[in-house]
């Protein structure tokens, strides 16, 4: 009788899903790992007045922080801004550098006049340095909403101290470097601090040739995809910025897994698949073991897009994991890519030459997710390599003395001892948590 039923669960739902009784135990009750990646905001600007979470300093309900902005020779203290649509701040290596600024935390606006030189329409008056307001659950319920049902990580950190391109990189391999032909050893550290457009002016496609997360998954037969959100072009936002001239389809920097040699020779190209196909694995029951998610300009919530079209996003793809039998197995991360010039007032940790870079908010919905629960320690997007790992491989790193495949990486990101263990986010003993769909467009 027991096989008969076993095998009733199974024409119900295939294996994928585990919608029928898993002896599986502790971490391996996750099936499904989803890494959404959104764009450019810190934690400060999106989470720095949520409760409990180490926000904005305050001392009766006001910021006891300020940056001086060189435009108008003031201090500038944190401001709840209730705009849909910003603007940031350039957000690249020396970004980086110069907005820490030593560790005091206060080169923000300071970056924000160096726009003015990179993009002349940032000299339109309208154009306010709006680096440091921040939103609340006026402007992004949702989000704050899964943080109150779920777990909200306030030390997550971009893993590098640059731009968009190196942290896809590291979110795929926990590197980024320049290679001079397709030998991992051939490899080195580089922040790729190129612009684009100089970098296609080569008339070179990038070669990425050190070991990824992909080749352990296809050791293992772990399936995995890199769903992208390809749409209509958005000339009507009147982006001048090359690098998003068609706003409703993907930038290359942020679609890396294309140029990476194990992809290729793996014969994994195809993984790399429009969204539509998520939703349709989602309908269907047959999610890929492992997922990346990544937006167009118009979905990134990367400035000058709307943070309410971001939301609106992410909200529609975990209401469709919530909505198949895949919840009940499934974690979700969501994390945005770098800050976006935005201020943060945490002063990122040094783990190697490359990172870690500035703080940005992290998010866990799953139905083991520990609800309400605030998650203090030191992340990056190492740590999500570092889950895959556990729940997938057995372990095993994106290590070049055991990996099967050596580069010259100066550090396996995944075993640096301050990095934190996702696994303490979630409570595999309790009963699997109902989903709580909400509306992708909520009303103010």
């Amino acid at each position: 009788m027991k096989y008969v039923l076993i095998f009733l669960a199974f024409l119900i739902c295939p294996l994928g899903c585990n919608a029928y009784a898993d002896p599986a135990t502790g971490i391996h009750k996750i099936k499904h790992v989803i890494i959404i990646m959104q764009e450019n905001r810190s934690f400060d600007h999106y989470f720095g007045t949520y409760p409990g979470a180490e926000g904005i300093p305050m001392k009766d309900g006001v910021p006891t922080v300020s940056v001086f902005n060189p435009l108008t020779n003031q201090y500038v203290k944190p401001f709840h801004d209730p705009n849909d649509l910003n603007h940031g701040a350039p957000h690249r290596r020396m970004d980086v550098i110069n907005s820490i600024n030593g560790g005091k935390m206060d080169g923000f606006l300071k970056r924000f006049t160096r726009m003015n030189k990179l993009y002349p329409n940032s000299n339109n008056p309208e154009i306010i340095p709006d680096v440091m307001g921040y939103h609340d659950r006026r402007e992004i319920p949702n989000y704050w909403k899964y943080a109150d049902e779920f777990v909200l990580q306030d030390h997550m950190f971009e893993p590098v101290a640059s731009w968009s391109l190196p942290a896809h990189l590291f979110m795929v391999s926990a590197w980024s470097a320049k290679c001079t032909s397709a030998d991992p050893m051939e490899c080195a550290s580089d922040l790729i601090d190129q612009r684009p457009s100089e970098l296609k002016s080569e008339g070179k496609e990038p070669i990425y040739a050190w070991t990824d997360i992909t080749y352990l998954l296809h050791k293992k037969n772990i399936n995995w995809a890199y769903y992208l959100d390809e749409g209509a072009p958005i000339e009507e936002y009147g982006v001048e910025n090359e690098d998003f001239k068609n706003g409703g389809e993907v930038p290359w920097f942020w679609n890396p897994l294309q140029w990476f040699v194990t992809v290729k020779q793996n014969g994994e190209s195809d993984h790399i698949k429009p969204l539509s196909e998520f939703f349709k694995a989602a309908k269907s029951r047959t999610l890929p073991e492992v997922i990346w998610i990544v937006p167009n300009y118009i979905h990134s919530e990367h400035p000058i897009s709307l943070v309410s079209d971001g939301q609106a996003f992410v909200t529609n793809i975990v209401n469709a994991v919530m909505s198949s039998t895949c919840w009940n197995s499934s974690a979700i991360f969501i994390s945005w890519d770098d800050w976006g010039g935005f201020y943060d007032h945490v002063i990122p940790p040094s783990v190697d030459e490359n990172g870690y870079g500035l703080r940005v908010p992290g998010l866990v919905i799953s139905p083991y997710a520990k609800k309400g629960y605030i998650d203090h320690q030191i992340l990056s997007f190492d740590a999500y390599l570092k889950f895959i790992e556990d729940v997938f491989l057995d372990g095993q790193r994106l290590d070049p003395k055991s990996d099967g495949r050596p580069d010259r990486r100066p550090t396996v990101r995944e075993d640096v001892g301050v990095l934190g263990d996702l696994s303490q986010d979630f409570d595999f003993n309790q009963e699997p948590r109902l989903p709580v769909i909400l509306s992708p467009r909520p009303k103010k």
